[in-house]
């Protein structure tokens, strides 16, 4: 056992070995308790009330050190920053044998999420018939989930993806309404001028976006914004 400023600092790992030992309760207590509120209050913060599950990895019941008083130990979380997914939880006893251990656990959130309702193609807008909302785990997905139907609609899949697939940022983009070799208006004006000529798109664009495009009739290229599917504006 290496002491590192006075404490014992060990990591907990799996072990296949079901022997009685008071400190492994100990240990299972003090986790359970802290991941309890600290989960529980991550989840009220999201709004609604998602139900959770959290599973300690199993205990080395060869652990060797003395119990700590209930108003000598505490848990803090290691890792990561919130208390989803696989998260490691440090115990600390600050008694007159002082030690320290990291207890792993998986902590699962259950939330409703955007998922596809059948399978879609890349470069696919999304519709409001595309997307539903069904149970997840989020501690498995990391940030790439969507809680609300409106985020996915109207944006364009970057990959094919199966039916029930949850869909994220990862997957989705903003709808190219402009994509490279479209034939393409080109729009220039001010209040007493308008302008339109044939153009093609060099480069792809959603809205708003400033892209290249070539004027067929003069052959010189500029940059242009997206206002919409095949149109484009420059200033004057």
């Amino acid at each position: 056992m290496r002491f590192i400023t006075g404490c014992a600092v060990l990591a907990i790992f799996f072990s296949a070995s079901t022997h009685a030992n008071p400190l492994i309760d100990q240990l299972i207590g003090v986790t359970n308790q802290y991941l309890e509120r600290e989960v529980s209050e991550y989840a009220r913060s999201l709004g609604g009330e998602p139900r959770h599950e959290i599973r300690l990895s199993r205990l080395d019941a060869r652990l060797r050190l003395p119990l700590c008083a209930e108003d000598a130990l505490s848990a803090q979380l290691e890792s990561p920053d919130v208390p989803i997914g696989r998260v490691t939880v440090r115990v600390t006893c600050n008694g007159p044998s002082p030690w320290r251990l990291f207890v792993p656990a998986q902590v699962s959130l259950y939330q409703h999420v955007v998922v596809s309702s059948r399978p879609l193609q890349r470069r696919d807008v999304v519709s409001a018939q595309d997307v539903r909302l069904a149970e997840r785990d989020t501690g498995l997905l990391g940030n790439n989930y969507l809680l609300d139907p409106a985020q996915a609609i109207g944006m364009q899949l970057k990959r094919n993806v199966n039916a029930d697939t949850v869909l994220g940022h990862t997957q989705l983009e903003q709808n190219r309404l402009v994509q490279r070799g479209d034939k393409v208006v080109i729009s220039a004006g001010n209040a007493s001028v308008d302008v339109r000529m044939p153009g093609e798109a060099l480069e792809d664009g959603t809205l708003g976006a400033q892209i290249r495009v070539r004027n067929t009739r003069s052959n010189r290229v500029v940059r242009a914004r997206v206002t919409g599917p095949g149109q484009v504006e420059v200033g004057m």
